[in-house]
């Protein structure tokens, strides 16, 4: 007889025979489930387990059931489409000892080794005595991974270590020949976004480990990026960059695609994973914090754990509220965001004379610094206040903002986002402010025109300045402009957690200190 994860469904399965038809048929709707069984339990007539799997779901529903994902490593069982009256009789089978609602997840950076103290110099010292990581194998789940990149050349590597039995699976504008002696394994998984959502678009998304989102690629080059020399973002962060293990090896594994994270999947790279023989699994994926035995991501941890396979999650980006890490079981460790030494100064003049503080990674034509530009804040000009407060796709009219520096307020469109519309609308810089939830962290952002970002009491000043000019019948009308600095080093304290970092406590286990530790 099998626990009840899901007594919940039960409920609602038995609730529906009071319901209209219309209720009943909103009830049924499919979702994905991962059933976990008893290994041993597989009745002898089966020749193997994924026949049992088969049969159980043709007795439990007249409709063609298939099964998504069969794991047999991290733990043993399968996922499949369900309804809800249809996973409450599939609990009850024999053998069966969980049904899990599927969760979808979301995604969650030159000189980190340097500021760690790891320096490729040194003839002793972690990397030395590690080799730089050559005999380490890390499986990144995430979106996969952009082979062409420098950081993944496999130039004077050795063959792969002797335990690896992973391998390059081909897809769109992927050959199996794109993986080295560097990146040695790619896998994707898709089944589990497909029975969500259907055929994926081929136009849009490779059907493939190739990654059309970046994230993954990012994260593969953080942990195991080979030295690039010269590397800069935009001119900003000039220098050498290398990820933490060097000469590590990488396998990629996608999960993750335009519509999210799909547990089902997920649990299946962890099962490929530790099947392939990795060292290391990390993700950067995250979602609502549930009970352990309901988490796809600690269930899959857990088994690669017991497996003597170390695993690093991130912590998330909710921040800088409490109860808002995620990835909290106890055989993960956990992974917050940390600064490092090093920042981006993009300061903001006023008419006035004030200098506001704030950052940016903004490489384009800079605003001339002997002249000042009108300044307006959008959700004083816009038809509706909220929309033009973000600066919204379609919320500024470009007859207000042309020639201007528009503030925008931080929040819904992503901050890279709001330059796009500003200078559609004919605007020629931004400033982007905190909200009272941001605090006063702030993120250095590439951008599309003249940026910056300031904090939230900064934000305030700007706003207030904005309305007092206003009042004084253009006698002295708003004005700024944006300075850029470049890139600053030695900046003290250093680290600290970055405002974005989720925090603690931990939200299921709160006598357990969650995140471990935080990382630039």
């Amino acid at each position: 007889m099998a626990i009840s994860p899901i007594t919940t469904i039960s409920t609602i399965f038995f609730c529906t025979l009071f319901l209209t038809p219309s209720s009943i048929e909103a009830a049924e709707q499919r979702k994905t489930f991962i059933v976990r069984v008893k290994h041993e339990a597989k009745p002898s007539v089966f020749p193997n387990h994924s026949n049992w799997y088969e049969s159980s779901l043709r007795s439990i529903s007249a409709a063609s059931v298939g099964v998504i994902h069969s794991y047999d490593t991290v733990f043993h069982g399968f996922s499949a489409s369900l309804s809800a009256s249809e996973a409450v009789k599939l609990e009850s089978l024999p053998g069966i000892i969980a049904v899990i609602p599927e969760q979808v997840r979301q995604l969650h950076t030159t000189r980190s080794p340097e500021f760690l103290g790891l320096k490729t110099g040194d003839s002793a010292g972690l990397l030395k005595e590690s080799d730089f990581g050559s005999d380490l194998v890390i499986g990144v789940i995430d979106t996969g991974i952009w082979p062409e990149s420098e950081s993944f050349n496999d130039r004077d590597l050795g063959p792969a270590p002797a335990k690896w039995k992973g391998e390059c699976v081909a897809g769109a504008n992927f050959p199996a020949s794109t993986c080295n002696l560097k990146l040695i394994g790619a896998r994707y998984f898709c089944n589990g976004y497909e029975a969500t959502n259907g055929k994926m678009n081929e136009t849009t998304e490779f059907r493939s480990p190739r990654d059309s989102d970046g994230h993954g690629t990012h994260t593969a080059s953080i942990a195991a990026g080979r030295y690039v020399f010269p590397a800069s973002t935009l001119g900003y962060a000039r220098g050498m960059a290398a990820g933490m293990a060097p000469k590590a090896r990488l396998a990629a594994y996608k999960v993750c695609w335009n519509a999210g994270c799909y547990d089902s999947d997920i649990l299946a790279a962890f099962d490929a994973a530790v099947a392939d023989g990795v060292d290391v699994i990390s993700l950067s994926v995250g979602g609502v914090v549930v009970p352990y035995y309901l988490d796809a991501i600690a269930i899959g941890a857990f088994g690669a754990f017991a497996a003597g396979i170390f695993v690093s999650a991130s912590a998330g980006n909710g921040g800088p509220g409490g109860l808002t890490v995620t990835n909290v079981a106890p055989w993960v460790t956990t992974v917050g965001a940390g600064t490092m030494d090093r920042d981006f100064p993009a300061e903001v003049k006023l008419g006035n004379g004030r200098i506001i503080p704030g950052v940016s990674v903004y490489g384009g034509p800079a605003l001339a610094h002997d002249k000042l530009y009108p300044l307006i804040y959008a959700g004083s000009e816009g038809s509706d206040g909220y929309s033009s407060s973000l600066c919204l796709d379609g919320s500024l009219d470009p007859n207000v903002v042309k020639g201007k520096i528009v503030l925008c307020d931080r929040g819904i469109n992503s901050r890279a986002a709001k330059g796009e519309v500003v200078k559609k609308a004919g605007g020629v810089g931004m400033i982007l402010a905190n909200g009272v939830f941001d605090g006063e962290g702030l993120v250095a952002d590439c951008h599309v025109l003249p940026a910056t970002a300031v904090g939230a009491s900064a934000g305030d000043e700007i706003r207030k300045y904005i309305q007092l000019s206003q009042k004084s019948n253009s006698k002295s009308p708003p004005l700024a402009t944006i300075i850029f600095r470049g890139t600053r080093l030695n900046v003290a304290p250093a680290p600290v957690v970055a405002s974005f970092s989720a925090r603690g406590p931990n939200p299921e286990t709160p006598e357990i200190l969650k995140p471990d530790l935080i990382a630039p």
